[in-house]
């Protein structure tokens, strides 16, 4: 079957729109539209950047591929697209994977029991393994039934937050809004959950094999514009939310804090329970996605054994009960090291699988992410060490003050590397 279900694509445009929006969509936006004040809608275009525009790239360039996460670096070389593959999957069983369960903690269950946060994670782990292994029915089941329920809560408490703010209001203005926007984005860890279950959707509808690779391509470029609109709209309605009820939050409010209080002015006692809803669904369907893409991964290395998809979900499980057991907090200073040494070469990659091959031989390939991983060595070491130690090299590269060096030296090689790679190839 060639021709394209409207059906089809809605669903899968809604699953993709759910594996994207975790744990960090949904706390990061209104606490950034606290501290942005006025300049708010700045700070949600360097935003809507790494947090919209990249990871739909990812999408675009899994329809071109087709393939796997391994693909993404294949022309820079087998090792490094091997060692990039285990930086990711290690970075999203580790840090965003079990970041949702304790969001799920803070947020739903512990506002209601008194229950450890090991004996949730240890619950919603079994659960997300249940979903895991019953792969086949994960577009179906998030795109018709959980994806609806997480955007009609959401729509309702940013409704009122806009038509109905406070009277009061402060007007605070960040420095640097539009670099903030971009690096908060990075902690939505989008990027990698695009290349991870950009995957899954591909290995779910060859499971299908309804489709030829043309009719793939084209459901998977327009579900990926669906999901991108309906972060978009969603990223801006809760970043403006925060912004016009900053008054009525505590200075030094939590992420969490600032969300949850924002639900309970918009909808009374109600939100609370409304949000606990929205907070397990969205964090869940990401978790099922890390998990499912991880696995997936193993079981293709290890000629789709089963067993081997089982084991690696399990293992995954096991990883997020554990580390899932910690605070939300700690999770997310844990994970910026990680970030800003894998951040930089994943957007590189999405952008160059993208663009027209012409535009991204082999040897463009090598030369850019190789400059990427030079120049953001800076920006990972910054969260190490003592930034004194950084000054002269970050002076000297520029953006390097805001943790964006590798931006214009990347840039300039993918240009360089077009202009010169002909007489190269041709000694």
């Amino acid at each position: 079957m060639n021709s394209l279900k409207r059906k089809d694509i809605w669903i899968s445009g809604f699953a993709l729109f759910s594996l994207f929006f975790g744990a960090g969509n949904l706390i990061l936006p209104s606490s950034l539209g606290v501290k942005s004040g006025s300049t708010w809608w700045i700070v949600l275009l360097g935003f809507a950047i790494t947090a919209v525009v990249i990871p739909i790239l990812s999408i675009f360039a899994h329809a071109k591929l087709q393939g796997t996460l391994y693909d993404f670096g294949k022309k820079v070389s087998p090792i490094f697209s091997t060692v990039f593959c285990f930086f990711i999957y290690a970075i999203a069983i580790a840090i965003p994977g079990p970041r949702t369960a304790a969001v799920t903690h803070e947020m739903s269950v512990q506002p209601f029991f008194d229950v450890s946060p090991l004996l949730t994670s240890s619950i919603y782990f079994g659960l997300v393994f249940f979903f895991a292994i019953n792969r086949s029915k994960i577009i179906d089941v998030i795109g018709k039934f959980l994806t609806p329920i997480i955007v009609f809560i959401l729509l309702i408490i940013i409704f009122l937050a806009i038509f109905y703010p406070p009277e009061n209001g402060l007007f605070p203005i960040v420095e640097n809004p539009f670099v903030d926007g971009i690096l908060e984005g990075y902690q939505t860890f989008d990027a990698i959950a695009g290349v991870v279950v950009g995957a899954v959707i591909i290995i779910s509808l060859n499971m299908g094999n309804q489709y030829t690779f043309e009719a793939k391509q084209a459901l998977i470029k327009k579900s990926g514009i669906i999901a991108g609109v309906g972060l978009l709209l969603i990223y801006g309605g809760l970043i403006l939310s925060g912004f016009l009820f900053s008054a009525t939050f505590p200075e030094n409010a939590s992420r969490i804090d600032i969300l949850t209080s924002l639900s309970l002015q918009t909808l009374g006692d109600f939100g609370r329970i409304l949000l606990s809803v929205l907070v397990a669904l969205a964090c869940f369907t990401t978790a099922v996605g890390v998990v499912t893409g991880c696995a997936d991964y193993i079981k293709g290395i290890c000629k789709n054994s089963q067993k081997a998809f089982m084991m690696t979900a399990a293992i995954c499980a096991i990883i997020g009960i554990l580390v899932g057991s910690f605070q939300v907090d700690f999770i997310i200073i844990l994970a910026v090291p990680a970030l800003m040494f894998v951040y930089p070469i994943t957007i590189v990659l999405i952008l160059l699988n993208v663009v027209p091959e012409k535009l991204a031989s082999a040897f463009v390939f090598k030369a850019v992410v190789l400059v990427t991983f030079m120049f953001s060595i800076p920006d990972f070491l910054g969260f190490i060490i003592s930034e004194e130690y950084l000054i002269g090299i970050k002076n000297w590269i520029p953006f390097a003050k805001f943790n964006l060096g590798w931006v214009l030296p990347a840039f300039l090689v993918f240009v360089l590397g077009n202009l010169f790679q002909k007489p190269i190839n041709s000694l």
